[in-house]
């Protein structure tokens, strides 16, 4: 079942219409507005799990939080280059990521910081099945591929514990497949 929805996840017909350059531009703003939402909500999800964290987790996650932060301010910069209306309401499958986000506040570290986990790696091998040299969007499949982006998903990984939270890697990739769907309509 877990490799039927990394599959999913990471091979979504939005990642192919994004590398082919087919994805309509309104649904490719549609998401990337949708995108920075959840990243506001992942910067205050990961602010709280670093104030819990193990010691030896919290530089990775300090410089996770450092790192959500320049990617809000690349957001505005890209925005503001295309004439994207970036302040949008959060649509119900933003709102679905912003409570699992919540509930995984409530759950134990272990748990947690695997859910920030697959929510990065799924992140990255994502835009990496979009990458292609022709596509209109190749800057941001190179943003978010970007090998310090990768670096971090490593070490993310070395903190997680996924054989003993298969539940919560489940429902991440569940999520993150119904936001490459909330992209449009027509997928």
């Amino acid at each position: 079942m877990l490799d039927d929805l990394w599959a999913a996840a990471t091979r979504h017909q939005f990642l192919y219409s994004v590398r082919d350059g087919t994805i309509a531009p309104s649904d490719f703003h549609r998401w990337l507005a949708q995108d920075a939402v959840f990243v506001t909500d992942l910067l205050a999800f990961q602010a709280r799990l670093l104030a819990r964290a193990h010691r030896d987790a919290q530089s990775t996650l300090a410089a996770g939080c450092v790192a959500l932060v320049a990617e809000l301010d690349w957001f505005d910069e890209q925005a503001t280059a295309a004439g994207i209306t970036m302040n949008q309401a959060p649509l119900p499958a933003t709102l679905a990521y912003r409570d699992l986000l919540a509930r995984l506040d409530t759950e134990d570290y272990p748990t947690a910081v695997t859910a920030l986990w697959v929510i990065e790696e799924v992140y990255l091998r994502a835009w990496t099945t979009a990458a292609s040299d022709s596509s209109p969007y190749r800057e941001f499949v190179e943003h978010w591929t970007d090998p310090g982006f990768a670096t971090y998903v490593g070490a993310l990984r070395d903190l997680a514990v996924p054989a003993a939270h298969e539940q919560v890697i489940a429902e991440v990739l569940s999520h993150e497949i119904a936001f490459w769907d909330m992209a449009s309509t027509t997928i």
